[in-house]
């Protein structure tokens, strides 16, 4: 596995899948290491069109530089799918406001029709709300997340093969109409007598994150209790993290590790994009059979007792949105949460 002087994280060249089959034995083997023992990677030469990746920024700074009043217009309070704009301090982490500013969007569906029985994680699905004053963010972002998604699919699909599972093992949860998500965010500066909480620490629920760092740094990773090393942006390179569901699927054996933001200095501020690949809201998680010599390594999911991993897929997704949301929770889940308290 290859390293930089400059990264403290393992750097994984995604060419490799298209090379001979010793190409494809090493990035394997690298995958499950870098899964395993650190949870994050970064990922060159991933095939997605630089050009493409410049507009994904420019596009998302021309958002942030709207008048207030046009990125309110499309505020997250607004959608019961928890898509839209926040202001810094609306998204809560642990208890505690991160200040980032940001927009979030799915897959473009229409709502699922909702009757008495219908579960609280159908109101997930919806469309996404778009700022009229910039057209361009529509175009450029759905290309992205059409991009990402062949791409990720991919890498997915290689970490079924590194497991010693059928290619395509995870296809299913994946599904038909998974819960993807895009979130741009900018980071603030802030004093340093005040909180530097960019975003607190918390795990990804999904299968993979990718993130587009700007050069500003500020992304840490907790690769030991108490101990944390800076995701130091690489030029070009994807940050990649393994989500919740991952872990889950494997009874520990890939770890979805804890990672945060630190709040650029006051006189700076940080952009990032991320991509998130989900599974079908509907999708129930099984534990895979991983041959013996990996299932013996496996020491279960890592759960917090306070924030408990959920193998419905749904109601994971559920349950991380409405604490990070509280605004959206009491506007559209309210007879969710009331059900849920008197139980």
């Amino acid at each position: 596995m290859s390293k930089s002087n400059a990264v403290a994280l393992p750097v994984i060249d995604f060419a490799l899948l298209q090379g001979h089959e010793a190409d494809r034995q090493q990035i394997h083997t690298q995958l499950s290491k870098a899964a395993r023992e650190v949870g994050f990677f970064y990922l060159t030469n991933h095939g997605i069109n630089p050009q493409l990746l410049a507009a994904v920024q420019q596009v998302s700074r021309a958002f942030f530089a709207l008048p207030q009043a046009e990125k309110l217009s499309v505020q997250m309070a607004q959608s019961p799918h928890f898509r839209g704009y926040n202001l810094e301090g609306s998204e809560i982490t642990r208890s505690q406001p991160d200040y980032r500013e940001q927009f979030d969007i799915g897959a473009e569906r229409p709502a699922l029709p909702l009757t008495a029985g219908t579960p609280a994680w159908a109101r997930l699905q919806g469309p996404n709300q778009w700022p009229q004053a910039l057209p361009e963010l529509q175009q450029v972002l759905t290309e992205w997340q059409q991009a990402m998604t062949a791409m990720a699919l991919e890498l997915l699909r290689a970490f079924a093969d590194a497991l010693h599972l059928p290619h395509n093992a995870f296809d299913n949860l994946y599904g038909a109409l998974p819960n993807e998500h895009v979130k741009l965010i900018r980071y603030p500066g802030r004093p340093d007598n005040g909180s530097r909480q960019g975003v607190g620490a918390h795990k990804d629920s999904g299968f993979l994150t990718f993130l587009l760092q700007d050069d500003q740094p500020g992304l840490q990773v907790e690769v030991a209790p108490d101990r944390w090393v800076d995701a130091t942006p690489l030029p070009g390179a994807f940050v990649v993290n393994i989500g919740e569901l991952l872990e889950l699927a494997t009874n520990g054996y890939l770890r979805a590790t804890v990672h945060r933001v630190v709040s650029p200095p006051a006189d700076r501020q940080r952009l990032s994009v991320a991509f998130f690949l989900g599974a079908e809201l509907g999708a129930v998680v099984p534990v895979y059979q991983l041959p013996d010599s990996l299932a013996r390594l496996a020491q279960g999911p890592a759960s917090d007792p306070l924030n408990p991993l959920l193998r419905d897929v749904g109601w994971n997704y559920l349950k991380g949105r409405l604490r990070s949301h509280p605004d959206v929770a009491q506007r559209f889940y309210a007879d969710y949460l009331r059900d849920t308290a008197s139980v």
